[in-house]
Order: C-alpha cells, then sequence, then structure tokens
C-alpha cells in the first residue's frame, strides 16, 4: 500500500470519494459541476489544502483533505481532516491510521503545526471510535453554522 500526496489525476476519485461520502452519512447528493470544481480548485491553489491518498494495487482507495486554520493563541497551525473517505471493501483495514500517520509525518516535517481536528457527524459512532484508535479525543468545544 501506498500512502502519497494527491496528484490532479487522483480529482475523479476524490470527487467520487465525497459524492459517496455526503450520500452515505448524510442523505444528499451533491451536484458533480460544483463538487468537481471544488476538488480541483484545492489543486490550483495551495492555500486552500492539500489531499492525502491511499493506493493500492495501483487503485485509489481512500483519501482525505487537509485544510489549514491559524492560531493566533499558538503562534501555529492547525490542521483540519476532512472529507475523508474509504472505500467500503477497503474498510478494517486501518487504512484511516496509515493516512493519519502520514499527516502526523508531514506535520512534522512542516515544523509549524500544533494539532490536528476534524468534525464527525454525532451519530457516526463506527468513524469516532476509529479516531479515537489512533489517539484523538472528543473536544470540548461545539460546532455552530449558518448557511447562506
Amino acid at each position: 500500500m501506498n500512502i502519497r500526496i494527491a496528484k490532479i489525476e487522483d480529482a475523479p476519485n476524490l470527487v467520487e470519494f465525497n459524492q459517496a461520502m455526503a450520500l452515505e452519512t448524510e442523505g444528499i447528493r451533491l451536484e458533480t459541476t460544483i463538487l468537481q470544481n471544488g476538488v480541483e480548485a484545492v489543486f490550483h491553489d495551495e492555500k486552500k489544502g492539500f489531499y492525502i491518498v491511499a493506493e493500492d494495487e495501483n487503485k485509489i482507495i481512500g483519501g482525505l483533505m487537509i485544510t489549514f486554520e491559524w492560531s493566533d493563541w499558538r503562534n501555529c497551525w492547525f490542521w483540519w481532516i476532512q472529507s475523508v473517505y474509504i472505500l467500503p471493501e477497503a474498510r478494517g483495514r486501518k487504512i484511516y491510521s496509515r493516512l493519519y500517520e502520514f499527516v502526523k509525518a508531514e506535520a512534522r516535517t512542516s515544523g509549524n503545526v500544533c494539532g490536528f481536528r476534524l468534525y464527525v457527524e454525532n451519530e457516526n459512532v463506527n468513524a469516532q471510535k476509529v479516531y479515537e484508535k489512533v489517539g484523538m479525543q472528543g473536544s470540548h468545544y461545539l460546532m455552530y453554522e449558518e448557511m447562506i
């Protein structure tokens, strides 16, 4: 298995993963053109973040996106883990653990990352267990949003 920084050629897989995740976790269908443009925008602007993929026998089987949040309290960055998706047939093989280890190694190399954050659906108990197994823990923050 190869864990690596994604390339623009991986965008179609990442679009498919995001569509599958949205349907699986929230029961919503994402508009393909908007999603495709959104995924590709990350590749064209490094300030937006980057993707990491898991590849097995030349097939992309999982991935995630990293975005950035500046912490004035700590004078360094939090990396937000987003758009996590593992193909159903590849689940249970510790793919997320491998992706997360890669993320942590990249953060150590960058030298200015103080931590990692992600959000997970309240009802997604399976994902919560996975995140806890790799050392993450629930935060004392609640998330609020307003969509426009």
